[in-house]
């Protein structure tokens, strides 16, 4: 896909997560695969006032282009491209249910079968440390080394795949996922969840369910 195509969908996908209630402000970052690196959001620019001149390319080395300046989190998104090779999107947000689980460092369990769309039988919550640190990106690497979706710490979400269109769908499926954990914390501290037997039948039948986005 040529360069322009993609920042432009990247722009659209920012543009429809805060549409969909899920960032707020300036807070959120997404970025996609690129020529042996990335196309990121820049730091600090509305998403509303982006234009494809303002995504940002960031190599494979961490380098970024002369003039511009990428999103502070652009190491855990090298980090988890790095993690997950199958994974060409990458989107953050400070979604509001996510992150109160988060700031709770709880992962959410299986409550519900669709747990499985992230990987696994939980969201894990990566431990905290200060946004745009290598240190933060290390506890994403390991977080996101089996799932494609972690919480971070007092922070919010991070959710990746195939696509852009993909990435935004798992990660509006988690906020739906931490809503329901902490609908069901207000009733009971020993939330039942599925057992892992279930999870792995469903994570088989996931391989060819009606989930996959046509490219």
């Amino acid at each position: 896909m040529e360069r322009s195509q993609l920042s432009r969908e990247i722009i659209e996908t920012c543009l429809e997560m805060t549409r969909l209630g899920l960032n707020q402000g300036t807070a959120g970052n997404i970025s996609a695969r690129y020529d042996n690196g990335m196309l990121i959001t820049p730091t600090g620019i509305p998403y509303e006032k982006l234009t494809e001149s303002h995504i940002v390319y960031v190599d494979a080395q961490g380098r970024h282009e002369e003039g511009k300046l990428p999103s502070s989190e652009w190491r855990f998104h090298q980090a988890v491209y790095q993690t997950r090779p199958e994974a060409n999107a990458v989107v953050h947000n400070h979604a509001v249910h996510c992150t109160a689980v988060s700031i709770l460092n709880r992962p959410i369990p299986a409550i519900h079968y669709m747990i499985a769309a992230a990987g696994g039988n939980s969201i894990p919550c990566a431990p905290y440390a200060t946004f745009g640190t290598k240190a933060l990106s290390e506890h994403v690497a390991v977080a996101m080394r089996d799932r494609k979706a972690t919480l971070l710490q007092h922070h919010g979400l991070i959710a990746c795949e195939q696509n852009l269109e993909k990435a935004l769908w798992l990660a509006q499926e988690v906020e739906v996922l931490a809503k329901l954990y902490l609908a069901t914390l207000a009733v009971t501290e020993h939330v039942p969840v599925l057992p892992d037997e279930e999870i792995a039948i469903v994570l088989e039948k996931f391989q060819s369910y009606g989930l996959r986005v046509e490219e």
